[in-house]
């Protein structure tokens, strides 16, 4: 297979999922993942590749991602790590991709395979990914280097953890290949693909399992 030409995407790594309000990022726990991010930004620039950062905003005034307020802001550890090449963006909606020029500019630069790290896991990333097939994108996400919140609303609730490890799950079985930033930066210096799963082989695999606690608890 050719070699990917990747770029890593860096989703909202804001100060508002650090702050301890609501959106505080809950699974990994940000003191796990912003590591893990920093890792990523570091073998990106060893390797050449092209970053983005990108930074939601809800306009002035808003709650949160008030680009007026430090909320809105890069964390520290990623901004003193920003180089003069990295694309820098501003977004309104979920996927980096919307109402943006970030595809354009990945194709400009011949990228086909875009890495995800930042978050939340239960939007932004998972909406990035989605979009990315459309626009002819292989997308890596890594696991430990995205995070979820806990959530509950009139259908359920659900802690931060169980959204993250099923997102990771869903997103494996089609539109992403899933890994951790340790195996990304194997596969970055070897300039290999990350192997990926399929619809077909995750619902087999599914199947397979749930017969066999049916089988156990019969």
């Amino acid at each position: 297979m050719p070699s990917p030409q990747r770029a890593l995407v860096l989703i909202d790594v804001q100060q508002d999922y650090f702050g301890g309000g609501p959106l505080e990022i809950q699974h990994p726990t940000h003191t796990e993942s912003l590591p893990r991010i920093v890792r990523a930004i570091e073998a990106a620039d060893a390797a050449g590749i092209p970053v983005v950062a990108v930074q939601h905003t809800m306009g002035d005034g808003a709650p949160v991602f008030d680009p007026t307020q430090p909320g809105f802001q890069l964390h520290p550890e990623v901004a003193r790590r920003r180089g003069e090449n990295w694309k820098t963006v501003v977004k309104q909606y979920g996927s980096v991709y919307a109402d943006t020029d970030v595809s354009t500019w990945l194709h400009e630069q011949g990228v086909d395979t875009v890495t995800l790290v930042g978050y939340m896991t239960n939007n932004c990333v998972l909406a990035s990914a989605v979009e990315g097939e459309g626009l002819g994108f292989t997308t890596e996400v890594l696991a430990d280097a995205t995070g979820a919140v806990n959530l509950t609303n009139e259908v359920g609730s659900v802690d931060a953890e169980t959204v993250h490890t099923t997102l990771m799950t869903l997103l494996h079985s089609n539109w992403a290949a899933v890994a951790s930033t340790e195996t990304w930066v194997q596969a970055l210096n070897a300039q290999q693909p990350m192997p990926g799963s399929d619809l077909g082989s995750s619902a087999a695999a599914g199947a397979q399992q749930r017969a066999t606690v049916a089988g156990r608890s019969a």
